[in-house]
């Protein structure tokens, strides 16, 4: 399972390094048929870097979403693991990873690191909405998930099933 981690964090990696050429809306530039002028021309102003749909990708904003996320995916965590003590079953992943607290941990940094990694991706093509939106939309599922762990009931076995547990430790 610990391979199956590493070898998904080496192709987020991977996939992460090579953000810059999935950009589709960038056009290649037209060649120019005109002859270079040796006439100077004016400076251009630059354009401000506080535009409306522009800003640094470790803004204010975007700390508090993936300080959500990290939140988030702690809370799930815990829930997960408290769902396991309480006799009930993983349907995500495999309950073997669920119970390897390490390996478990590290999944759920992985998480955060993708959806860090997305909302990067999302940043560089220049579709701030959607870099925002990643945030949000993984705050509110794992939230939800954690909710969820946290408000199922106890898996109790039936008095059938434990009465042979009974008699074995009365005999004692």
């Amino acid at each position: 399972m610990l391979r199956r981690a590493w070898i998904a964090l080496f192709w987020v990696a991977a996939l992460a390094g090579g953000g810059t050429s999935l950009c589709a809306q960038e056009s290649a530039p037209a060649p120019d048929a005109r002859p270079p002028t040796t006439i100077p021309a004016a400076p251009q102003p630059k354009p401000e870097a506080s535009s409306n749909h522009e800003h640094r990708f470790w803004d204010k904003t975007n700390d508090w979403l993936f300080a959500g996320v990290g939140a988030s995916r702690t809370l799930d965590y815990f829930s997960t693991l408290n769902l396991r003590r309480r006799g009930r079953q993983e349907i995500l992943i495999t309950n073997d990873a669920v119970d390897n607290h390490a390996a478990f941990a590290v999944i759920e940094a992985a998480g955060t690191g993708v959806s860090i990694g997305a909302a990067y991706l999302f940043h560089r093509c220049g579709h701030h909405k959607l870099e925002r939106w990643t945030s949000i939309v993984h705050i509110s599922l794992a939230t939800t998930g954690a909710v969820r762990n946290y408000s199922l009931k106890t898996f109790h076995s039936s008095p059938a099933a434990s009465a042979p547990l009974v008699r074995a430790f009365q005999q004692r």
